[in-house]
């Protein structure tokens, strides 16, 4: 029976923690766009920040989500570091709604009431209009039968009567500081190990409710909880970029400061949270009824929210004054790794260890793309120097010739960087669309797939291009006469505008891009580009060049026009054309 009951935890630990993962992705499937941009509208200040993060939180049940959006936003420029770390001290208050839904579960008999709810949530699961509504359900479902079953089966276990727990816990001084560590660090060793701060809170409720734990002994778990899940995301940090570990760097701080300080007042502190919530820290099973002790103990679910609660609050209060400082403390704390950018085949943005929410995933890899999208223009760009290098390197001994093959070099590496770019954002949405997704990601999954298909075609483009260059330089032959490098310069002119308009779109929002100015650019080059290669055909007939510089010429001609089609493929891919 024991072994059964063992099984019987596991399991509703099991459900608790599915039921969360499953109710936070539901919730952000409904509003994760819209919170995207109130998150990126609301944080005018610190204390705009802090309700923006602490609301954010609150309304899809993650603080991971809410710290992946904030770092993303870092990245793209959109927030500043100290503006990320106010989000994420609200993000901390409203991550305390968990334990009030799960104080409320371990109180109340409500695993009748979760029936009709599944119920309920499969009918709209078949709406599929409604769809993420039942998600909802079901993982909010979920969560409370778990919460519900642990209830029942602490009360099975009779842990208030277990003797050897209780002389476990008695064995440790009450009154003792170093008792509050000790706990303090089991808490955040056992978050550590089951990598969910939301069971550890329930079983730290069921412990506590049987009257088996003393309450302070129950809340230096707690406490231990807050560092424990912040150990976590500092692991799960290291292979991110610079502001994605400073952001989770500044969140370790804010939780570690917080239990430095509250060390110090811990009993009156604690004590003070007891007496809102109306509960007897002094009341012992012998003095009173056994009625009176459990509706006593009853209240002690609430009192570790509470805590939850005040402690996050307060900490939050004290530190919300010196984010100028926390953020020079984790800047001087995680300095930026010095690469050259040539060399550095790595994604900036997408970190698959740090990303736990796949709705938003999508924001990180856009990012990536949006990179992706202005390299291959600084690609573009090299390739024009490299041409104007070839002109003015026609004799081999001259200093400019050792510029020209450094440069072609650094073309050659730029179009290595776009192969393994295309394929490791690839392999990053590929594993993102494994997961459960809305309608409207998986449409943007499939655009940036095409996105990054075409953006790789630019960069092999570009590389042809300077191949041609490196030919025609190489080549024993006559060089372009003045009129084709005049040509050739301005029909790349225009194919930098059309890489220009490519990534303002990539940058802004596609509701405010006109893209009839693509459109028009891309008639323009191809207009361009039929008018030179009649003019071509003359131009060697009239014997001005010969027909093998000829060739050189139209095929650095017909490049730029194929670069041009790349670049609209992109803009109608993102706009959902087509």
């Amino acid at each position: 029976m024991s072994i059964l009951i063992f099984f019987k935890l596991l399991g509703s630990l099991a459900l608790l923690m599915f039921g969360m993962k499953s109710m936070s992705e539901a919730l952000q499937k409904m509003a994760g766009p819209q919170l995207r941009h109130v998150l990126g509208a609301m944080t005018t200040n610190r204390f705009t920040g802090m309700l923006t993060g602490m609301l954010v939180t609150a309304s899809v049940q993650s603080s991971t989500a809410t710290t992946v959006m904030t770092v993303s936003f870092v990245n793209a420029g959109l927030l500043t570091l100290a503006q990320a770390i106010s989000v994420i001290m609200g993000a901390n208050i409203g991550t305390t709604l968990t334990a009030w839904i799960m104080s409320a579960g371990m109180s109340f008999d409500i695993t009748s009431a979760v029936y009709p709810a599944f119920f309920l949530g499969i009918i709209l699961i078949y709406l599929k209009k409604y769809r993420y509504i039942g998600d909802f359900l079901f993982g909010l479902s979920f969560l409370l039968l778990g919460l519900g079953t642990l209830r029942m089966t602490g009360t099975e276990m009779h842990l208030g009567e277990n003797q050897a727990l209780l002389n476990f816990f008695a064995s440790f001084d009450p009154t003792s500081f170093t008792t509050t560590l000790i706990f303090l660090l089991l808490g955040g060793i056992m978050t550590f190990c089951v990598q969910s701060s939301a069971a550890v809170m329930a079983i730290t409720m069921i412990l506590c409710s049987s009257g088996a734990l003393p309450i302070y002994q129950g809340i230096a778990l707690v406490m231990g909880e807050n560092i424990g899940t912040t150990v976590t995301s500092n692991l799960a940090a290291l292979s991110a970029n610079t502001q994605a570990r400073r952001a989770a760097l500044s969140h370790m701080f804010f939780n570690f400061f917080g239990v430095f300080w509250i060390l110090f007042v811990f009993r009156p502190f604690v004590d003070a949270v007891c007496g809102l919530v109306g509960y007897d820290v002094a009341m012992t099973k012998d003095s009173v009824d056994t009625s009176v002790f459990l509706a006593n103990a009853a209240k002690l679910s609430f009192v570790l929210a509470a805590f939850h609660t005040c402690f996050n609050v307060a900490n939050t209060f004290i530190l919300i004054w010196f984010i100028p400082q926390i953020e020079r403390l984790v800047c001087w704390a995680i300095k930026p790794k010095k690469v050259d950018e040539e060399e550095d085949f790595r994604l900036h943005f997408i970190t698959a260890g740090f990303m736990k929410t796949p709705e938003l995933s999508v924001l990180e890899a856009q990012k990536e793309i949006q990179s992706f999208s202005e390299r291959m223009q600084r690609m573009f760009g090299m390739v024009r120097e490299l041409l104007t290098l070839s002109s003015s390197a026609s004799n081999k001994k001259d200093n400019k010739a050792g510029d020209f093959n450094k440069l072609y070099t650094r073309i050659e590496k730029y179009e290595g960087i776009s192969d393994n770019m295309e394929l490791e954002i690839a392999k990053y949405l590929d594993s993102v669309s494994d997961a459960h997704l809305s309608d409207e990601t998986k449409a943007k999954i499939r655009a940036m797939l095409r996105e990054i298909s075409e953006l790789e075609s630019i960069g092999d483009a570009c590389y042809n291009m300077a191949r041609t260059i490196s030919r025609k330089y190489n080549a024993k032959e006559d060089h372009f006469i003045e009129k084709q490098y005049d040509h050739i310069h301005q029909m790349m002119e225009l194919t930098d505008q059309s890489l220009t308009q490519m990534n303002r779109l990539m940058k802004g929002r596609k509701e405010s891009f006109d893209v009839n100015r693509s459109f028009n650019i891309e008639h323009e080059i191809n207009n361009y580009r039929n008018q030179l290669k009649s003019q071509n055909i003359t131009d060697v007939n009239n014997h001005e060049y010969t027909y093998a510089v000829g060739t050189i010429y139209m095929d650095l001609i017909n490049e730029c026009e194929k670069l041009a089609d790349y670049v609209v493929n992109v803009i109608e891919a993102r706009m959902g054309i087509r």
